[in-house]
């Protein structure tokens, strides 16, 4: 194929892309879904398992073999600007005097993993079959572990406003805890994940050294010479969104040479990123990023689609699949719950409320699926059923918020996380807008108190 012939490839993919993305993330917004799910389904339709079964080779004269590295880069560009809004807005000061946030956060992330794990364990067989024969090794346990564990916070920012929960107690404490529990997961993800194929326990060591070098020379080093650069007077450069993408590209490169996934670096790179004198990020920075990423994220739900082949699905992995959701919704609502009933005091419905609302993935689980796949901690199949575990839980929520949510009278304060218009606590693309839900957030839901 020429060059010219990939370009039109190229375009005409992308095309399609977008418009059958923003179709079905409409759609699914009428249905009172967040638009993740018709997007993600649009990536999944658009794949071998659907797409592919149409006659006349319709997936291949769509998406030849050869524009799919260039697609692939298309993705990840979009996820390091993704990640790099993510970092930009984390805020970890949430639990500073806050013990309902804190008891949430850390109940949410570390319950989900222990009950991840521990399936695994009770259940090596099965996902040792689902997984292509792999061992059932620590990385392995480590990474469903944490799999497990995420919840997305921008899917969670559309749900909470969709569902007419901004300003309300358990959306407030929800918002925060979910910043909290990714901010928490992504340096456990990278710790799982740099073993590598290679999982000696010298190679893992050394790996471990260079990035805790690289993490360090990014605080101490590039973090104060950029907060020179752009606070010069007669600066050269007066836009910083430039600066930016070239920081979160340059470190999402630098991590990918040290042998990890170029989101790591993306987010390192966005929590070192100066912000404005009363810590808030630079809306003028934050929002082209996010815009650019959320333009480009479609190509990453479709090269995600293309993974999931549900033809190669056998009958034994349903049991799995039912194994898996029910470890994941009974970590995550569980967790939520009971910590929300005993730090918090909150009537039994509204912690329910929190478990749910917490129990919501979509993009970011995603990402870490995307990330094992290609690291080849999981195969296909399994890495099919926790997509489709990705999909059940988020989609789940709506319905079970119905029955939980009952206006109060007092919901609009907390006396532990402040005014309930914190409730969008920028611990994710919260602020500005979100790539999954493609609209302004509400802005009594998302501020930006702010790493």
């Amino acid at each position: 194929m020429s060059i010219d012939s990939i370009v039109t490839h190229v375009v005409a993919a992308l095309a399609v892309v977008i418009t059958v993305s923003s179709v079905l993330g409409a759609a699914a917004r009428r249905l009172r879904q967040p638009p993740v799910i018709g997007q993600l389904f649009a990536g999944i339709a658009l794949g071998p398992s659907l797409l592919g079964l149409a006659p006349g080779g319709a997936y291949e004269t769509l998406f030849p073999d050869q524009i799919k590295p260039i697609l692939t880069s298309v993705a990840q560009v979009a996820l390091v600007l993704f990640l790099f809004a993510v970092g930009y807005e984390l805020d970890l000061g949430q639990l500073r005097n806050r013990s309902a946030v804190t008891a949430v956060s850390l109940s949410g992330f570390a319950i989900p993993m222990l009950i991840g794990a521990g399936v695994v364990l009770l259940y090596p067989g099965g996902f040792r079959s689902a997984n292509g024969g792999h061992p059932v090794d620590a990385t392995f346990i480590l990474y469903m572990a944490v799999a497990l564990s995420i919840t997305a916070v921008p899917v969670l920012a559309s749900i909470i406003r969709d569902q007419g929960l901004a300003g309300t107690r358990p959306a407030t404490i929800a918002m925060a805890a979910a910043g909290v529990i990714d901010a928490l997961s992504w340096p456990v993800l990278a710790v799982a994940l740099l073993g590598g194929e290679d999982g000696s326990l010298g190679s893992w060591t050394l790996k471990v050294a260079l990035l805790a070098a690289y993490v360090l020379v990014m605080f101490v080093v590039v973090r104060p010479v950029l907060k020179w650069w752009m606070s010069r007077p007669g600066a050269l450069m007066t836009n910083h969104v430039p600066v930016a993408a070239a920081l979160a590209l340059a470190s999402a490169w630098a991590t990918s040479a040290l042998g990890l996934h170029v989101i790591f670096g993306a987010l390192v790179a966005g929590i070192i990123m100066p912000r404005q004198a009363d810590g808030a990020p630079d809306s003028q920075v934050l929002r082209p990023l996010q815009e650019t990423g959320g333009l480009l994220l479609p190509v990453f739900f479709t090269i995600s689609g293309m993974s999931v082949q549900l033809r190669g699905l056998h009958a034994s992995d349903l049991l799995l699949l039912l194994v898996i959701c029910a470890a994941a919704v009974v970590g995550k609502v569980s967790a939520g719950a009971l910590s929300a009933r005993g730090a918090a005091r909150l009537p039994w419905r509204d912690s329910m409320l929190i478990g749910v609302l917490l129990n919501t993935r979509g993009l970011t689980e995603l990402i870490v699926l995307n990330v094992g796949l290609q690291a080849g901690v999981i195969g296909p199949r399994l890495y099919a059923l926790l997509v489709v575990m990705a999909l059940i839980t988020t989609a789940a929520a709506g319905p079970l918020i119905g029955p939980l949510h009952r206006p109060s009278k007092h919901a609009g304060t907390d006396a532990d996380t402040g005014p309930a218009t914190d409730a969008g606590t920028n611990a994710g693309t919260d602020a500005g807008r979100t790539p999954d839900s493609g609209q302004p957030p509400a802005v009594d839901a998302e501020p930006t108190p702010q790493p």
